[in-house]
């Protein structure tokens, strides 16, 4: 019988299964007279309904009573409600097992667990989220798992000893959600209003919900490195304005220097790589503050649930008695060797990046288009395109112990004469990017001894 995978991050709490992510709905409640909303339509009214909406319910998930009329009695039931609308958007009818993150409690669990047991799904296992998300990942002695969630950034230490690949522990930065970044963005697109347009969009609740969907979508779908427009309509009049892509990064600096913090903490003195939830390599800039020392990778959206579905019957126990598993055995996971890579197979990987007649070494190059003149700088490892009409930042490319990935952040890439989309591609010896037709391409080879 097939099984599905209920990943538990406010966020965007995602139901995944063989074929991949088949729905997805984040953490937000909208409460009134007559009916209870969750999901996305909660969110996309929250702003207007401030006092009737809900986003802390999973980030804060108990018992404890709350005041809102006879429909909400505490934080559970808004959770329940949610957990209902993924069985009926879903079609959940089956076994489930559930993904959640490192920083629930037990209690919470146990909250969880009575919940799930209440609808018409079943649930046979708890696994850590950031440990599914990492068993696809290379295998270091140490890696830390970094996910965003609502509310707060989860960072999970995840090791490997002779028998076991488990979780270490688990560390919260609170005030560095998504919600805290889409505050401080909505207080400078208004202030930006308010300079460029003498309109101010938070002067009213439906222009301030406006003003929210509208960096919520731009979130999702921005191209790094290019100046963003925002455009509002209010009472028949467009207003425009423009915020210049450096200022933007570096208003958001400051949540970004909290997390790099945390993650330097972690990682001083010690070799260690960083898996990155998608979401939080989403955002605007981020990626490009990591240390060039550390290595890290992306976990893809459905990659915790492949996991989970194929470790199936490690996760769920055969005699029924659901506990988190936080530790899987290497010999169960078919783990030997402590990277993912043989020497064989490194030995085949890029060494370097041609571009201009110049090779850099590959780690971590930076992929831009400003003025100047085209170059390879090995220094800096930066490759500048200074081709007009690209934006300022167009990806990066990685070398890790699991392959060279190109994070592309635009639309405008051609890898080997074939478009590509914005997201993480892996790439091989001899393989060769351009960004316009009549741009330099940038190949990969490897240089003996370099």
């Amino acid at each position: 019988m097939s099984i599905k995978v209920i990943e538990i991050n406010d966020s965007n709490i995602r139901v995944g299964d063989e074929t991949g992510i088949v729905f997805q709905s984040p953490g937000f409640a909208l409460v009134t007279e007559d009916k209870l909303e969750v999901g996305e339509f909660a969110e996309r009214q929250s702003r207007i309904q401030p006092t009737n909406s809900f986003s802390k319910y999973w980030y804060e998930l108990n018992l404890e009573p709350i005041s809102h009329g006879p429909k909400v009695r505490h934080h559970a039931d808004l959770a329940y409600a949610q957990l209902m609308h993924l069985a009926e958007a879903a079609d959940i009818d089956q076994d489930v097992i559930f993904s959640v993150p490192g920083n629930f409690s037990q209690d919470q669990l146990a909250i969880l667990l009575g919940l799930a047991r209440q609808t018409n799904f079943s649930p046979i296992g708890f696994v850590n989220s950031a440990l599914a998300d990492s068993i696809q990942a290379t295998h270091k002695k140490l890696s830390l798992h970094i996910d965003i969630q609502l509310h707060q950034v989860v960072i999970t230490t995840i090791t490997i000893n002779e028998a076991y690949f488990k979780v270490k522990n688990v560390v919260q930065i609170p005030g560095v959600g998504i919600q805290n970044f889409m505050n401080l963005m909505m207080q400078v697109a208004t202030d930006l209003f308010i300079d460029q347009c003498r309109f101010n969009p938070q002067h009213d609740a439906i222009s301030e919900q406006d003003l929210y969907n509208l960096l919520l979508s731009w979130l999702s779908n921005h191209e790094e490195g290019r100046t963003v427009q925002f455009e509002l309509e209010s009472r028949d009049t467009v207003h425009l304005a423009k915020l210049p892509w450096e200022n933007l990064t570096a208003v958001l600096d400051r949540y970004y220097r909290k997390i790099n913090e945390q993650i330097s903490a972690l990682t001083v003195g010690v070799e260690a790589q960083l898996i990155l939830s998608e979401c939080l390599s989403r955002l605007p800039g981020f990626l490009r503050t990591i240390p060039s020392d550390l290595h890290y990778e992306v976990a893809t959206v459905h990659q915790g649930a492949r996991a989970c579905i194929d470790h199936r019957n490690l996760i769920a126990p055969k005699d029924g008695e659901i506990k988190l598993v936080e530790k899987l055995a290497k010999s169960e996971l078919g783990i030997v060797e402590l990277v993912s890579k043989t020497e064989l197979q490194q030995s085949q990987l890029a060494s370097h990046l041609l571009f201009c007649n110049e090779a850099i070494k590959l780690r971590r190059v930076v992929i831009g288009s400003r003025l100047g003149k085209p170059e390879a700088r090995e220094s800096s490892q930066e490759i500048n395109l200074a081709m007009k009409g690209l934006p300022e930042h167009l990806g990066t490319i990685d070398k890790t112990d699991s392959g060279i990935y190109f994070n592309c952040t635009s639309n405008h890439a051609i890898l080997n004469n074939r478009s590509v989309s914005k997201g993480i591609h892996l790439l091989q010896l001899g393989d060769h990017i351009r960004f316009a037709e009549s741009c330099d391409e940038i190949r990969l080879i490897k240089v003996r001894n370099g």
